[in-house]
């Protein structure tokens, strides 16, 4: 098995990002800029979450994938990032579902598809092909991925600015299962995204490259190189659907999932913890 990818930024270096991005997400409020020396590879704003992860006070229950744009990768190759997600933010879907963007930071919506692992992941298997992937026991769900973040620029400023913040993460609401996924075709799973009944996205499990069984093997092979490999019971949101859906506090977000219902939500500042305002 390859051993865990090893950071080479330094503590000092880490430690006025993570001060500064876990306190703004503990009293809701906004970052002007990013806090310190942006990292200067994937490894070392790694290094910088796992530091965050280590302080956060919640359990970790998942993870979200986002997409790398070719133009913005770096030396390792990767196509695609991890985010956490926490206990305090995972959410089923209900009547009167509310979800927190930070007021003044960056706030957004995506519709997402959410595997939920079934079997521990080989702990000495670090490389995973998307069939691999699709061998392993898994239960896919709809879902809305939370992604918001204190600083407004996350996205502007690129994946390692993203992966430094929990991933640009704020919250996951899963919904209804989809059976058998694995015997569906992807194009089979199609989506719709409205804000305040307005469509602002359309798209399905094609939009993202590669697919669904691409998207779990990123997650499951850069989780065991980064030494975490991937546990019963975890979530993966697989990446957005539809696109990335910029919202405010007091919209309305719905997801029409076709043949496999939908998920609406309210949207409210962030207060304490990152959780909605009191």
């Amino acid at each position: 098995m390859a051993g865990p990818d090893t950071p080479d930024a330094s503590a000092d270096a880490k430690r006025p990002i993570v001060d500064a991005f876990l306190r703004a997400r503990r009293a809701g409020e906004a970052l002007a800029e990013f806090p310190g020396t942006i990292p200067e590879t994937l490894v070392d704003a790694y290094g910088v979450q796992d530091a965050a992860i280590a302080e956060w006070g919640d359990e970790l229950v998942g993870w979200k994938v986002g997409y790398i744009a070719p133009e913005r990768r770096d030396a390792s190759g990767d196509d695609r990032l991890l985010g956490p997600v926490f206990r305090r933010n995972l959410q089923q879907v209900g009547d009167d579902l509310r979800i927190a963007v930070f007021a003044g930071g960056f706030g957004a919506i995506e519709a997402e598809y959410v595997l939920r692992l079934d079997a521990d992941a080989p702990a000495d298997k670090a490389e995973w092909t998307p069939e691999e992937a699709a061998a392993l026991p898994a239960t896919l769900f709809v879902g809305l991925e939370v992604a918001s973040s204190p600083l407004a620029t996350i996205n502007q400023l690129g994946p390692l600015v993203v992966v430094s913040d929990f991933g640009n993460n704020n919250g996951l609401v899963v919904g209804a299962e989809i059976p058998q996924w694995t015997r569906l075709d992807d194009a089979a799973l199609r989506v719709e995204s409205r804000i305040d009944d307005v469509v602002v996205g359309t798209g399905g499990a094609t939009t993202l490259p590669g697919g669904l069984r691409q998207a779990f093997a990123f997650a499951l092979s850069r989780s065991a190189r980064r030494g975490r490999p991937l546990k019963r019971g975890e979530l993966i949101a697989t990446g957005n659907a539809t696109g990335i859906h910029d919202i405010l506090p007091g919209q309305r977000a719905r997801l029409v999932f076709e043949g496999h219902g939908e998920i609406v939500a309210t949207v409210e500042a962030a207060g304490a913890a990152g959780t909605g305002a009191a």
